[in-house]
């Protein structure tokens, strides 16, 4: 599994990565992309990150599509 990130900043980072988190949800519902695990992160008051751990079949997939800013290795579950 991969972790893709999609950073966001300034004070309102954290709204956006939420508003983005949604619509991620439903882009991998839409696709029937089943196995992902999405959430937020906070890491500064001015830096929120939008994060979707992705099984190695459907990482073409979010990259092609939604692009992301960075990506990990997705920690143990």
């Amino acid at each position: 599994m991969r972790r893709f990130y999609w950073d966001y900043y300034g004070p309102m980072a954290a709204g956006t990565a939420a508003h983005f988190h949604r619509h991620l949800d439903d882009f991998l519902a839409a696709r029937g992309l089943d196995g992902c695990r999405t959430g937020v992160e906070t890491l500064s008051p001015t830096h929120s990150a939008a994060f979707c751990d992705t099984p190695e079949a459907h990482d073409a997939v979010v990259l092609q599509a939604l692009r992301p800013r960075r990506a990990a290795p997705a920690p143990p579950a």
